[in-house]
């Protein structure tokens, strides 16, 4: 049994195991939980009610919060011509080709949080995609990260964009900011992402969708929020 740290447990006192909060009191809650030196990452975990293991019900996609994440990403595109240009122009950090696949293959290099490519490229990056796909950089349609319209791509994900996917459980985990953000902003995100997973909701579930919904502090305490705070 995982032996928790006394600034853990002093944190947890704080957050009773059997309530229900408010978005804006857990918002209060987790920057008062927060205990590490860093200026902390805050999350948001939803628990959906769907099978898994029906294709159907997997969700898989990407949203652009707000107020952003509190990080800016490094992204790579791969793609040639106009679509390459566009992505320079955008402020990609990274832009290429098979030149760019090769040095990820030989040098083993991963310099970058998020890759955009083309999709004439898909071909040839599928190639590494063992090397790509464990550390949940190969590029997926169903998150904007392959396209031609690398412009955007690179616009989006430098304001803010995160990815979120189904694990087996049903569980979805985003980002909405960080300790620093004031409770306004970190309040929006989190609405924001539960309207879009709301939205996001499959056609054959019936009844109810989310289970539950908390949000966490980097190492710290999840705080539960009562469902009822949303809009939903």
């Amino acid at each position: 049994m995982r032996k928790l740290g006394k600034k853990y447990v002093e944190a947890s006192k704080k957050v009773e195991k059997n309530t229900l909060y408010t978005k804006e009191e857990a918002i209060k809650l987790v920057k008062e939980t927060s205990y590490t030196s860093f200026d902390g990452t805050v999350e948001v975990a939803l628990n959906l009610n769907l099978d898994t293991k029906k294709a159907d019900q997997q969700l898989r996609g990407s949203m652009v919060l707000p107020n952003g994440t509190g990080k800016t990403k490094k992204v790579l595109v791969i793609a040639k011509g106009e679509a390459a240009e566009a992505a320079r122009v955008a402020g990609a950090d990274y832009v290429g080709d098979t030149d760019m696949i090769d040095k990820i293959q030989n040098e083993n290099w991963f310099d970058y949080d998020v890759i955009v490519a083309a999709p004439d490229m898909m071909a040839q990056l599928g190639k590494i995609g063992r090397v790509l796909g464990p550390k949940g950089l190969m590029p997926n349609p169903k998150t904007g990260t392959v396209t031609m319209d690398t412009k955007k791509a690179v616009e989006d994900i430098k304001k803010g964009m995160v990815s979120y996917k189904t694990d087996s459980y049903g569980n979805v985990h985003s980002v909405i900011g960080k300790i620093s953000f004031d409770d306004a902003k970190l309040i929006e995100n989190l609405e924001y992402v539960v309207s879009t997973i709301m939205k996001a909701k499959p056609s054959v579930v019936k009844g109810k969708y989310i289970n539950n919904i908390s949000v966490s502090s980097t190492m710290g305490p999840g705080i539960k929020i009562d469902k009822n705070s949303f809009d939903i």
